[in-house]
């Protein structure tokens, strides 16, 4: 989890701790309503803490997405341009064998 996510999340919860309990406190109600009250805010949080959760989840997965496909498109490159490199070595050689058949062809008159 990054850094400024768990920020977030921890600042999330600390306000809803806090806010919940000066509710309480300057709030006094029957027992069973500030029960309620309590539920209902941490079900509250359970929902903001769950899509925060699924928001991050889903932008990790879109940049490891991403790196992949960034990847595999430097291999690619990466064997293309090997490719082309070893083309040009072939050639390189193949000049230079038919350079010797001519020399030794040369030697053998």
């Amino acid at each position: 989890m990054s850094s400024k996510t768990s920020s977030s999340v921890i600042a999330l919860l600390a306000g809803a701790a806090i806010g919940a309990g000066l509710g309480i406190l300057f709030a006094p109600d029957k027992g069973s309503r500030t029960r309620e009250k309590i539920k209902d805010g941490l079900d509250d949080l359970k929902n903001q803490a769950q899509d925060k959760w699924e928001t991050l989840e889903e932008d990790t997965k879109e940049k490891f997405s991403r790196t992949k496909d960034d990847l595999k498109e430097t291999v690619e490159n990466l064997l293309s341009n090997t490719s082309y490199k070893a083309e040009e070595a072939i050639n390189f050689l193949e000049e230079k064998l038919a350079e010797l058949k001519r020399e030794n062809a040369k030697l053998q008159k």
